[in-house]
């Protein structure tokens, strides 16, 4: 994958932090990789837990266009990313990490009990954040704005308080569509009784419509008018998503 660092300065580098005194420490994973085999990655993550680190994320390798690795697979030098294996993988992933009491309470991410990532939830739970600095994003609850990314005019719009370079406006539709989004890949899941309180009575209407057949499917759960993945949905969690969106108002 043409990294620029390797397996063991990673592990030493995570050694090196904690014995300066850090705790609240998180690694990255990296799992659906043609070359690694089921041996490998249960390797890896026994590695993960006893490292003692309180949160890990997990992500399924993507090849992405212009890349070295995407390169190398177009002429053959290796293999594409298969499916099955990176499904075989994200279980054996959550099992394990499981049965030794982190919470898998995001799609790709896991922790000890308390230890969510703070920031990263603020953004699965809707919560506004102040971008400041040149190209910094910023959420007010309902517009979503990327500030100027050159200094020198970021600087002289100080000024007149105008530092953002784009302003989105996100409509009913598109906060229902990313609560939806965010609140299904947590442990959390979807809460009907807040869709009614800030959409309305037909939103929760179309929710529950658009989920009986994941319901009857055993992808999602349905507990105390909440809607969360099951093991089985969390393979499919961007699919049944997109089925539960709204199209218009």
């Amino acid at each position: 994958m043409n990294r620029a660092h390797n397996a063991n300065e990673a592990e030493t580098c995570v050694k090196r932090s904690q014995d300066a005194g850090f705790e609240n420490l998180s690694i990255d994973l990296i799992y659906g990789y043609p070359l690694l085999t089921n041996k490998k990655w249960q390797h890896n993550i026994a590695t993960a837990i006893e490292l003692k680190t309180p949160h890990l994320s997990a992500y399924s390798l993507t090849v992405e266009p212009r890349t070295a690795l995407a390169n190398a697979i177009e002429k053959g030098k290796q293999l594409g990313v298969d499916d099955e294996q990176s499904a075989s993988q994200f279980l054996t992933l959550n099992n394990q990490l499981e049965s030794v009491g982190f919470e898998h309470y995001e799609i790709s991410n896991y922790s000890l009990p308390g230890c969510y990532a703070v920031h990263n939830t603020n953004y699965w739970r809707g919560i506004p954040y102040l971008g400041i600095g040149p190209s910094a994003h910023g959420f007010d609850g309902v517009n979503r704005y990327l500030n100027i990314a050159n200094n020198a005019k970021y600087l002289a719009a100080l000024g007149n308080k105008n530092l953002a370079e784009t302003i989105e406006e996100l409509s009913k539709v598109d906060q229902f569509n990313e609560y939806i989004m965010t609140a299904l890949r947590t442990q959390w899941g979807v809460d009907l009784t807040k869709i009614t309180s800030d959409f309305g009575e037909n939103y929760t209407k179309h929710t529950y419509s658009a989920a009986e057949e994941f319901i009857t499917n055993g992808k999602l759960i349905a507990h105390h008018n909440k809607l969360m993945l099951s093991k089985e949905g969390k393979l499919f969690a961007d699919g049944i998503s997109s089925a539960l969106f709204a199209e218009n108002e």
